[in-house]
């Protein structure tokens, strides 16, 4: 009998799903909450303390939108990639490209951002014990190449790591919030400079405040990233991104309340980790032990998350072609992108030992505004191919289309926050991704596979 030799293409290798719904919330949650930690202060000293709330809550508004667009349409696109995938899938290959790069930039920045908070806590603490002139260099590369390897080496071990370190940091919130109120700390709360002085910049600080008022939220897109590698995106996704949102707006409000009550606006508006610094000024021992555990926590869940996120970006898009290819691999054993985990390092190491960190904030910040742009108009176009009694969802957010145009005039404004500030440094990122553009339209589109990247079993588009 004649022997049959197989000529099937062997089974390309695909990333585990072993993620559940809490695994979702520690990468949303442990993306953003060391925005709680550092960054959004920077907005008290853009307009005062009220321009700070101000700015929490609209940027909360912006991105409860933010979530729940992601939320109906990631639970639909289960693909790595996140908005990309959307992209692909519903707009076309120019804007799928764009959005991949701006998610890329967006948490590459900020895992940068991240390691250089690390480096400076450090620092602080060495100072307080009396060792000044710590060289933070060496604790930046540390972290930065310990997630890295976290990452490599698997998902489910990642994420679990967040989840246990978002805790704790969220935990460590809830905790100095309660002592303040509960008289643990030697200076009581004092919110006199509201009255006193309510608005020192006037309304155009308000406007200003709002760019680092999404420092709060920056990142809870990023469960998207998961959604090849939960178990059931139609559940997990929109329960874990719609729990991370809600926690976050709780965790915000309470760090305004409780840094802006201890330390003075002026000082509060250049610190570089507030929470830490309002510990510091209870006069407990404990409480500034708690929050810097906390604050060191929190950064590391961030650049955990971002090495993540980013990876999945850029692994899908060399999956699709839109990049080399060779960035499209699977580990045999570990099933992660590994490629694109191990390119991205040095990147954001240029980043985090040469970079200011309110320039690198503001890289990732407009990376990321430019994405909820995307969103804007994804969303539109979503319904409109595919209405709700087309195709199954897994989440359908309400009140269609004014969350889409809620988000798109909160970015219009957003926008004219960052140009009040960093002018120069939005045009300069614009015309890099314009650059960017015309490569790929001009160069990298010819190897792409049009045909190839469609996943999705739906029908036509509606009028198509």
């Amino acid at each position: 009998m004649a022997n049959v030799t197989s000529t099937a293409a062997p089974e390309r290798l695909q990333l585990l799903r072993v993620l559940g719904p809490a695994h979702v919330w520690a990468l949303g949650v442990g993306i953003v909450l060391v925005g709680e930690y550092m960054g959004w202060n920077f907005s008290v000293g853009k307009g005062g303390m009220i321009a700070g709330l101000v700015a929490c809550w609209v940027a909360g508004l912006l991105y409860t939108c933010v979530a729940m667009i992601d939320s109906e349409v990631t639970s639909t696109v289960a693909a790595a990639g996140g908005q990309y995938a959307q992209a692909k899938h519903i707009v076309g290959p120019l804007m799928a490209f764009n959005v991949g790069l701006f998610l890329v930039m967006a948490y590459t920045m900020l895992e940068a951002a991240n390691a250089i908070t690390v480096g400076f806590l450090l620092d602080t603490v060495a100072g307080m014990l009396g060792h000044s002139g710590l060289n933070q260099k060496p604790f930046i590369i540390l972290a930065v190449m310990f997630l890295a390897w976290l990452n490599y080496r698997g998902v489910l071990a990642t994420l679990t790591f967040n989840l246990i370190i978002t805790a704790i940091a969220f935990v460590s919130i809830i905790v100095l919030f309660l002592s303040v109120q509960f008289g643990a700390s030697a200076v009581p709360l004092d919110f006199s400079a509201i009255t006193s002085d309510p608005l020192p910049y006037g309304w155009v600080g308000i406007v200003a405040a709002l760019h680092f008022g999404l420092w709060y939220y920056l990142g809870i897109e990023g469960t998207c990233q998961a959604a090849e590698e939960v178990r059931s995106p139609a559940r997990s996704l929109p329960y874990g991104t719609m729990a991370g949102i809600m926690t976050l707006l709780i965790a915000a409000t309470l760090t305004w309340y409780v840094c802006s009550g201890l330390i003075p606006w002026e000082y509060l508006g250049q610190a570089g980790t507030p929470l830490f610094d309002a510990a510091r000024v209870t006069g407990s021992t404990g409480l500034m032990m708690l929050l810097f555990v906390g604050t060191t926590f929190a950064t590391l869940a961030s650049a955990n998350g971002c090495i993540n996120d980013a990876s999945r970006a850029w692994f899908s898009m060399g999956r699709d072609r839109y990049l080399p290819s060779w960035f499209g691999a699977v580990h045999p054993s570990y099933r992660t992108p590994y490629r694109s985990i191990v390119f991205l390092v040095p990147i954001a190491l240029i980043f985090a030992l040469g970079a200011p960190l309110d320039q690198v904030v503001t890289f990732s910040i407009l990376s990321g505004l430019l994405g909820y742009t995307f969103m804007t108009f994804n969303m539109v176009m979503f319904r409109k191919k595919w209405p709700l009694d087309t195709i199954k969802r897994g989440y359908v957010h309400p009140f269609h289309p004014i969350p889409a145009l809620l988000l798109l005039v909160l970015c219009a404004t957003a926008y004219v926050a960052v140009f009040l500030g960093y002018g120069t440094q939005l045009i300069a990122m614009m015309c890099f991704y314009i650059v960017a553009s015309l490569w790929f339209h001009f160069w990298r589109y010819r190897f792409v596979k049009r045909g190839d990247q469609f996943t999705m079993p739906w029908p036509r588009p509606n009028g198509y």
